[in-house]
């Protein structure tokens, strides 16, 4: 692997462990240096391509791969697929980067497992927050214009002819229909607890039920199920 493994680190159960993968060298180091700096994420190993990232997903199981896109051999969004399909792996996830978030590149990484994407050019508290969410198993789909590219993405007719929309929703109460589409619009627990008048530990209940029931595995599945089966609409705020 040339991305050596970082500084030694191993994985840490009280910090969240990161794989960095980017083919550019000198963006791996900064990002290693800006992860680095902080004493609940850690660097365990850096890859210089979409083989290496998932050879150490697969060696070290970290909690968050950052993943980039266009790499030699095997790209970023190859890549994120085997990580992603990979039953033994169901706690690694993965966050893309691209060098523009409003890219189709963003939407085949959600198609291809990914918790979600930053562009990079993203500061770098944002970045560490990113990485602390994913590891949550959380994703990274508020921004509206986000939304809005999925909206358009799913709306066309290859999204559309997925035969996975009536037994979805069928397999889902009433109260997790609502929910499933309050992520969808890009809500997190907290505000939809607000909303609903709920506990924000009741919707996270609710929310896991929802991934187990479909077989999403993260918010950010659940955000593409929720325009599949039109709990959110192209075009609603």
């Amino acid at each position: 692997m040339s991305g050596e493994a970082s500084r030694g680190a191993t994985k840490d159960p009280g910090r969240v462990s990161v794989v960095l993968a980017d083919d550019q060298a000198l963006i791996r180091a900064g990002f290693a240096a800006l992860i680095g700096s902080t004493p609940d994420l850690v660097v365990v190993a850096e890859a210089a391509n979409g083989h290496e990232a998932v050879a150490a997903a697969r060696s070290l199981r970290p909690d968050v791969v950052l993943m980039d896109v266009r790499m030699p051999g095997l790209d970023g969004l190859r890549a994120t697929e085997q990580i992603s399909g990979d039953p033994d792996l169901d706690g690694v996830h993965v966050l893309v980067l691209t060098t523009f978030e409003a890219d189709d590149h963003v939407l085949a990484a959600l198609r291809a497992g990914a918790a979600g994407f930053l562009g990079k050019d993203v500061g770098p508290a944002a970045l560490l927050d990113a990485l602390r969410t994913v590891a949550a198993g959380d994703s990274l789909l508020s921004p509206k214009a986000t939304r809005s590219l999925i909206a358009r993405y799913l709306a066309t007719p290859m999204a559309a002819s997925r035969d996975v929309t009536d037994t979805a929703l069928a397999a889902l109460t009433d109260r997790e229909r609502e929910v499933v589409g309050l992520v969808g619009h890009g809500l997190s627990n907290d505000q939809i607890a607000q909303r609903l008048v709920l506990s924000p530990a009741t919707v996270k209940t609710h929310v896991n039920r929802a991934m187990a029931k479909v077989g999403a595995r993260d918010r950010a599945q659940l955000v593409v199920l929720a325009y599949q089966t039109g709990l959110v609409r192209v075009g609603e705020g």
